[in-house]
């Protein structure tokens, strides 16, 4: 059943946009409105908005769009009933549980209570003789009890359904073993275990669930790391490990490791703050997540070649989060787990040492173009400070780039002015090649061309403005809507979404509800109440006078007996579409 719409009314009241949002975003005033860099994707220049008024915002970067139910969804990864309780618990709001039953909420909480048994079953097994080799093997990295204990550390035995007969006897189905992905359906269709004879690492999320593991193995099978796919709890892309530990430690600063077992020995060592990715490649989503907690991430990465091209892919992802970005180099190839325990217990100190005497991004991308070209070659010194100019373009603070405008100088005796006038000029250019992008994405969208949620929107495009100008009007100005009911009918669209929409609203005005965003964005999916957040802040700005809103009912009537005389033409046959035209004809006279 459906929450009470009474009290999601009253939550969305008690959570105003603003506040919700300014703890996630850094936002400016400007006029009615306020602005920011969007958390859900990586820009330089503010292009999203939250308007108070109406209590929506949008992104015209990405297109995300809605309420504070949205925004906490998205946010957050929970589907409705959870961001809803989410927002209660911040409001002190009680949710009326038993009309909150919600099949998606019913399953999530499941696969929550299926990793909590989970991680018990391993950290029972490690610490029992099954567990022997697994135990073994973190000793032998020099991980003590209670490091072991703090991290949940646990291990997979040999048998292929010990976890499943586990889980059964504990009330679980196996079904929901295998929605969790800790197990896997075999060729005989019973449950059979994901992990087996490997060393289990709970991830555990910023509230406090375990919704994923992952696991290395002990003998020579591949892969050598094994990770739980996505699930309904649990999204790969935006999650970090440790990072529920690194966010209470006091500081704007976090270590981006490349594993499980450097970020446990960080900690363990006395840094706090590591945290590493499940496995793959840095993302943007969990470069923005550190930005909610950090100014500044220094990257610890291997360095190998692999960790080499790694780190050179993190910082502008991190930068673009508006991140200080460092890169730590460990001597003699070693990664930090390594590192720590070659000096025992100096090894605090040592790594300390280094991370205070690490630099900043800029300074390790220029020490890689000096390796690449011997400054002792005229060619050498030209492609160095090529690079070194291209480097430079990319910074968006001029002073920074004056800095090093100055020490390149001096270190190639070239003049810092015409450093600095090829990185402009290589800076005007990429700002050139980005405003035709956007210009020709901005006329694609403008044209429908890229509207998932409407796609009969570019082959009816003046219909499909005027219905979206109309709902906007309806959803601003809530006391125009019975001239426009009483005016339109829903036939009267053209295109099915912007339908459904008008639906809605004018099924709220019937039944004399609130006329808002809110009141119908629980009956549209994410990404269809970001196409109506997307109406309402276009012409948000732009208000529609009463005779606008009528040459738009106009435009609309026009457009549809338009569409509709091309249908009944195109199911005629020749001789009854001239008879047709004819009497076309003489009505006209």
């Amino acid at each position: 059943m459906r929450i009470p719409e009474s009290f999601v009314q009253e939550l969305k009241l008690r959570c105003s946009i603003e506040d919700i949002v300014s703890s996630y975003v850094n936002l400016r005033r400007s006029g009615r409105n306020l602005t920011g860099l969007c958390p859900f994707h990586g820009e330089k220049t503010p292009s999203f908005c939250v308007y108070p008024d109406n209590n929506t915002f949008y992104c015209f970067g990405c297109h995300a769009g809605g309420d504070v139910i949205n925004f906490v969804r998205r946010i957050e990864h929970l589907d409705y009933v959870e961001a809803i309780r989410f927002l209660a618990a911040r409001a002190g709001m009680q949710v009326p549980e038993a009309e909150a039953d919600d099949g998606m909420a019913r399953l999530r909480v499941r696969l929550l209570e299926v990793n909590r048994e989970t991680a018990r079953f391993y950290y029972s097994v490690l610490n029992a003789p099954e567990g022997r080799s697994g135990m073994e093997y973190l000793q032998g990295r020099a991980l003590t009890p209670r490091t072991i204990r703090h991290f949940g550390l646990g291990f997979a035995p040999q048998g292929r359904f010990s976890l499943v007969n586990h889980l059964h006897k504990k009330g679980f189905t196996e079904e929901e073993a295998i929605q969790a992905n800790v197990a896997f359906r075999g060729r005989s269709g019973g449950a059979v275990d994901r992990f087996f004879n490997r060393v289990m690492f709970p991830i555990i999320d910023l509230r406090g669930n375990v919704t994923a593991f992952g696991g290395r193995v002990l003998g020579d099978a591949k892969p050598k790391y094994l990770n739980t796919s996505d699930t309904p709890v649990f999204h790969k892309s935006s999650t970090l490990f440790a990072l529920n530990f690194a966010k209470d430690a006091g500081s704007e600063q976090l270590i981006l490791a490349e594993g499980y077992m450097d970020v446990i020995s960080l900690h363990q060592a006395g840094f706090p703050t590591a945290v590493a990715t499940l496995g793959t490649a840095l993302t943007g989503d969990q470069a923005r997540l550190m930005a909610r907690y950090a100014k500044e991430v220094v990257l610890c990465y291997d360095s190998d070649e692999a960790g080499q091209r790694a780190t050179a892919r993190a910082i502008p992802i991190l930068r673009e989060a508006g991140l200080l970005v460092k890169v730590l180099s460990i001597p003699n190839g070693k990664d930090p787990d390594e590192f720590i325990r070659s000096y025992g217990d100096q090894g605090y100190a040592r790594f300390k040492n280094l991370l205070e005497g690490t630099g900043n991004d800029v300074e390790y991308r220029l020490q890689k173009l000096r390796a690449a070209h011997p400054l002792t070659e005229p060619a050498g010194r030209v492609a160095f400070l090529t690079g070194a100019a291209e480097l430079l373009a990319g910074l968006q603070n001029r002073i920074e780039q004056e800095v090093y405008a100055g020490k390149l100088a001096e270190e190639t005796g070239v003049d810092r002015a015409s450093i600095l006038r090829q990185a402009d000029s290589l800076a005007k250019k990429r700002r050139s090649e980005e405003r035709k992008k956007e210009f020709r994405t901005f006329q694609r969208e403008s044209a429908g061309a890229t509207d998932r949620v409407n796609p009969e929107k570019s082959a009816n495009l003046r219909a499909a403005s005027a219905e979206e100008a109309i709902l906007a009007a309806m959803l601003s100005y809530p006391e125009r809507a019975s001239r426009i009911t009483a005016a339109l009918s829903e036939e009267d669209f053209v295109t099915a979404f912007n339908r459904r929409v008008y639906a809605a609203l004018r099924h709220a005005s019937e039944e004399g509800r609130e006329l808002s965003f809110s009141a119908i964005s629980a009956e549209f999916a994410e990404e269809e109440a970001s196409s109506v957040a997307r109406m309402l802040a276009r012409h948000h700005d732009v208000p529609a006078s009463e005779r606008d809103v009528e040459e738009y009912i106009k435009v609309l009537k026009t457009e549809n007996a338009a569409l509709r005389a091309r249908q009944i033409a195109a199911e005629k046959q020749p001789e009854e579409l001239l008879g047709y035209l004819e009497a076309l004809r003489k009505q006209k006279e």
